[in-house]
């Protein structure tokens, strides 16, 4: 999915201009990394906050067109207001094709309903993670990793490290961690359950 934002240049900061702009319907920002310096920037409300609601938003390469010039960036934070629907500023890190980016990517979980684990034995998916941190080229990076819980078992979980990423994707790993994205809790009898299960099955 493509992103694409109209940007203006800002050279006035501090929280009067910041309330000023917000007055006007407008966001400030900024963009910074790689070799240019960093650049103030505002934004339309609006626009950004119907595109901060959709998961892809948050792990898509953005363009963002700064006084008509385009710059390809990640979105590395937004501070929302703590109860209005009100984006206060956003951070914006520029990106160019020769070198990997580390970026949180959202899971999407199938088959939750047939997991042995479920079915079976009558338990329930804990879900540990809901995105997990991925280093790869800008041109690489997914909107989302998706996990197959098909074949989980009662007292059994997927790691980190377990999942299908696409080609050029790697997770970023801390040393011998290897976090757990879901399990499923054994209960008692829950192994006996599905193994007469299993064994009925092959009668």
């Amino acid at each position: 999915m493509k992103f694409e934002l109209e940007a203006r240049k800002r050279s006035v900061q501090g929280s009067g201009a910041s309330r000023r702009l917000r007055r006007e319907d407008r966001v400030p920002a900024i963009v910074y990394g790689g070799p240019a310096e960093p650049q103030m920037i505002d934004l339309d409300h609006n626009d950004l906050l119907i595109n901060l609601r959709k998961e892809a938003f948050h792990s898509s390469i953005l363009t963002l067109e700064i006084d008509g010039r385009p710059e390809s960036v990640v979105l590395r934070d937004s501070q929302m207001h703590p109860w209005k629907p009100l984006v206060l500023h956003c951070d914006f890190q520029r990106v160019d094709t020769a070198h990997a980016i580390h970026q949180k990517v959202p899971l999407h979980f199938i088959n939750e309903d047939v997991a042995p684990g479920v079915k079976l034995a009558g338990g329930k998916v804990s879900h540990a993670l809901n995105e997990v941190d991925v280093t790869c080229l800008p041109q690489d990076l997914p909107e989302y990793i998706e996990v197959d819980l098909g074949g989980l078992s009662a007292g059994h979980a997927i790691h980190v490290s377990e999942l299908a990423y696409p080609a050029g994707v790697k997770p970023v790993l801390h040393g011998d961690d290897d976090p757990v994205v879901a399990s499923i809790p054994a209960r008692k009898g829950a192994t006996e359950a599905e193994e007469g299960a299993g064994e009925a099955s092959a009668s």
